[in-house]
């Protein structure tokens, strides 16, 4: 069976629901295929879960940090309650609500495996072994938006020993006694931080410091509060062997020669893109690659897109430019406009498209990472604005030097840290750690993508006494302009 539609998307996560609204709203005919639940990875194995596992433990403890309200909690946390709380946030995995969106918005779903066969075709397996196939033809675009899958390390025995990925860990029915987790980024650092709450003993394993993509007080600061939460960090060491044994207990073995004892591994040391099965090859491309785009997102070294018209899209984590549900949506919404404009004809600039992608994906992306502390950045950090020629100035401040983080909870810990371009004046970087911080991002981001001078910032008042007058602090550690001539 063949079909002929405006639009074909390949993966429902929630990149492709961004580029079918777009496109759907423009007054195309789209249809996604997926061939696992509509909503995708974020709202059923990582994001979401991941947040709602995190946000009753960091709540006691929030509460236990001032007085009055800590005399008030004389409980533990109930971890059963957390688990039922997690699988409201996923509809108990299940997309009827998801589907049903796409239904009343218009957009078409085939459930199945996708993959090219040729310029502007997608054959989609419904029951994956090639009856029942059905051919769509794209008129105007087909576009990629599968995401990507966790990577397992060729430790030996790491694989035989069925290890935990992400999905495991956000779907867990009964948290294990001990828990290891390999890696030291984002997933490592929230997952450790999940399970320690739990009250699972956590012990970390990670080659190099933990987060080590951001500023380096970060990773100081993460380390910390896991330890202080009772899990083992070890850095600077990684496995070498791992073996489950007869009676269920996992054995990792590491590079100096110890030996770790766990119920269950975690592994968390990076993604791969999920174009391995996708038919890449049968429109000139290699299978399991990235896929390389421009600023337009059109996917570069295709078949059929050599002075013809553009028609192979990526979108999200499987072009490799920012691995975040957050930029992907943003680069669905982009692409689904372009697509559409090209569609009706319209002349375009990718001046006008693309420099915001480009810009957005590459300068100004905003991270929370929900550990204890929290931890969150936007743009360069100050090793990166170096390396990328940039002639840059630092302030950096104790979150105590707001009043409002002290009011939030006695105790408190936390940096903030401004990375400034010294030439253009205008801030480039900026990271915080502390109880709270994820709300202080969404201001940077606006600083940096607006590209605000910083003279102007200290006309931007913030108010008594919350944790945003961190930023006058960060103003003043920098200095008025007339100090630094």
């Amino acid at each position: 069976m063949q079909r002929e539609v405006d639009v074909v998307i390949l993966g429902a996560g929630p990149v492709g629901e961004n580029i079918a609204d777009r496109v759907r709203a423009a007054g195309l005919e789209v249809v996604v295929v997926e061939h696992e639940l509509v909503g995708g990875e974020c709202s059923y194995w990582a994001c979401v879960p991941s947040k709602v596992l995190l946000r009753s433990a960091a709540a006691l403890r929030a509460a236990k940090r001032v007085p009055g309200a800590a005399e008030a909690v004389t409980g533990d946390l109930d971890v059963e309650a957390v688990l039922r709380r997690r699988d409201y946030w996923v509809s108990d995995w299940s997309d009827d609500g998801a589907a049903g969106w796409l239904a009343d918005a218009g957009i078409g779903l085939e459930r199945g495996h996708g993959r090219l066969d040729g310029v502007r075709r997608v054959v989609v397996s419904r029951d994956g072994d090639g009856d029942g196939d059905v051919t769509l033809v794209a008129r105007h675009a087909v576009i990629v938006a599968t995401g990507s899958d966790p990577v397992i390390p060729p430790i030996p025995g790491l694989a035989e020993a069925s290890p935990w990925t992400s999905r495991e860990a956000t779907s867990v029915e009964r948290p294990p006694a001990r828990l290891a987790i390999l890696g030291g980024g984002v997933v490592a650092c929230e997952m450790a931080t999940v399970f320690a709450g739990f009250g699972t003993e956590v012990v970390v394993l990670a080659r190099s410091g933990l987060l080590g993509g951001m500023e380096p007080f970060v990773g100081d600061a993460v380390t910390a509060g896991l330890r202080g939460l009772g899990a083992t960090v070890r850095t600077g060491v990684q496995a070498t062997l791992v073996e489950r044994t007869a009676d269920g207990e996992i054995v990792l073995t590491l590079d100096d020669g110890s030996t770790v004892v766990a119920d269950e591994v975690l592994v968390a040391t990076g993604r791969k893109p999920r174009t391995d099965a996708i038919g890449l090859e049968r429109v000139g491309l290699e299978p399991g690659s990235w896929l390389r785009v421009d600023d337009g997102l059109q996917v570069q070294g295709a078949d059929g897109d050599d002075g013809g018209a553009a028609w192979l899209y990526a979108a999200g984590d499987v072009n490799h430019r920012a691995l975040l549900t957050h930029q992907g949506k943003y680069q669905g919404r982009a692409v689904g406009d372009l697509v559409a404009a090209r569609a009706a004809g319209r002349p375009v600039d990718l001046g006008e498209w693309g420099v915001h992608a480009a810009t957005a994906d590459h300068a100004a992306v905003p991270q929370v990472v929900f550990a204890e502390p929290e931890a969150v950045a936007v743009g360069l950090t100050e090793a990166a604005a170096t390396k990328a020629g940039h002639a840059v100035r630092t302030a950096e401040v104790a979150m105590t030097s707001a009043s409002g983080a002290g009011i939030l909870a006695d105790g408190y810990e936390g940096r903030a840290k401004l990375v400034i371009d010294d030439e253009r004046g205008t801030v480039i970087g900026a990271t915080f750690t502390g109880q709270d911080v994820a709300e202080l991002l969404h201001a940077a981001t606006v600083a940096i993508v607006g590209e605000v001078p910083v003279e102007r910032l200290w006309h931007a008042v913030p108010s008594f006494p919350t944790m945003s007058e961190v930023w006058l602090r960060l103003l003043e550690a920098d200095g008025r302009p007339e100090a630094r001539a």
